[in-house]
Formats: structure tokens, sequence, C-alpha cells
């Protein structure tokens, strides 16, 4: 039996314009919110990047292409993993589509793991996909920006995320996962110079998945409150039985 109050179309109407003012807040505040993000200071890059993508080695300025502005999917992907984080991998399937959508606002974007670059490859041929991704495997990248983190300073508890605001641990995460974390990073390039603007972590990526704002207006929500951890339910998306 369904326990949810039940109503009439007229009293449906009041309850979800009352609602709606609420939307409508949270919306101005949201363009609020992104204002002031754009408006936030710029980090010269000064290090010198480089990864291994299809066509050889790549530097952070290439991986903008023809575009002044770049986004980076910080991908969960351990150099000794089979496959890539299946929460990272969730995130993912949303890519492809929106891509050529980005190239005209002047974006470009990037996926970026620290696994050998024929381990993306594989994946991407599995899975279909055909956004760029590109291998960090020997540089510092995924380090300096905040994803990856070498298992002594774990076992030191000096490894930090999302600015300092979660130690990591080997219990805080499954022990496969504790080196890896996701992210999100965007970078402007003018002339020869590079500028870190801005960066996301934990739940600061969630709207970047399609499918959990979905998800949000279904009847059920995400539905994950009685689980063990809200993405129990996630699995590669070939895994699903249907």
């Amino acid at each position: 039996m369904i326990k949810h109050p039940i109503v009439s179309h007229e009293e449906w109407i009041e309850a979800r314009e009352r609602f709606l003012a609420k939307e409508k807040a949270f919306t101005h505040l949201r363009d609020e919110l992104s204002r002031e993000r754009q408006a936030l200071p710029w980090e010269r890059v000064e290090k010198h990047y480089v990864f291994e993508s299809e066509k050889g080695k790549e530097t952070l300025a290439d991986l903008f292409g023809k575009y002044n502005q770049l986004i980076i999917y910080h991908f969960m992907f351990d150099p000794d993993w089979d496959l890539g984080c299946k929460s990272c991998s969730f995130w993912a399937d949303n890519f492809d589509g929106i891509i050529p959508h980005l190239h005209q606002r002047d974006v470009s974007m990037v996926a970026v793991s620290r696994a050998p670059l024929h381990k993306l490859q594989e994946q991407a041929r599995k899975f279909g996909w055909k956004f760029k991704w590109v291998s960090s495997f020997g540089s510092d990248f995924n380090f300096d920006y905040g994803v990856s983190f070498s298992a002594d300073a774990i076992e030191r508890e000096e490894a930090f995320y999302n600015y300092g605001m979660q130690k990591v641990t080997v219990e805080s995460h499954t022990k496969q996962a504790a080196k890896e974390l996701p992210g999100v990073s965007a970078f402007f390039k003018s002339d020869d110079e590079i500028y870190h603007t801005y960066s996301a972590y934990s739940r600061g990526i969630d709207t970047f998945n399609a499918a959990y704002q979905f998800l949000d207006i279904a009847p059920k929500g995400r539905d994950e409150d009685s689980l063990s951890f809200p993405m129990a339910w996630v699995k590669h998306r070939i895994a699903y039985d249907s």
C-alpha cells in the first residue's frame, strides 16, 4: 500500500505552485553562485605536464585543441586496476553527447587518468566511448590537483581531499579506491599562459551527472538511503543485467 498524500487536482496544483516558488528561488541562487564562481581569482599553471594520448605525447596546452577553455574530468583509474572506477564510469556515460555542444562555447573536455593509455583505450572500446581520454601515468598532475594519493601519504595520515575537508584513509573508502578519488577542474589559455580557474570534488561534482538529476525528479528520488553507501547500487554499465 502506498503511504503518500493523495489529493485532488486542484490541491495538487496548489502544492506544486508553492514548491515552484522555492525552485525559482534556488535557480536564482544558483545563477548567483555561478557568477561568483566565474569571478574567482585564477592561478597560473607553472609546471609542465605531459600526457599520453592516441596522438602520442601531448602537453596540457595541447589538450585545449583550438579552444581557450578546458574542462578535465579526473577519472579514477589506478595503474594497477583492470577497469576504471564504476562511479566515474557512471559519470563518463554522460560525456560523449555533450562535448560537441561544449565546443560551440569555446570549451574542450578531456578525461585524465593515471592508468596507462592502453587500459584507457580498452575500456573506451568496451563501453563505446569516443571522448578524449589521456593518461597522466608518470606525471604529478593527479597528485598536484588533489585526486591521487600515495600509499605512504595515506599511511602517515597526510593525505587530504576536497581542500583538506576530508582525510583520505583506507577505512573511509574501499582499499582499492583509497589512492584515487574523483574531481573536475577547469583551465583557461591565453597566448602561451595557462590558468587554473576552478576545481570541484566529492559532492561538488554531483551536478555533472545527468542521470542523478533525472533521478532527483523521480517519485522515489535516488532511493539510496537504505544502502550501505549512496552509490552501492552502481555498476559498470556493461555489467547490468538489463
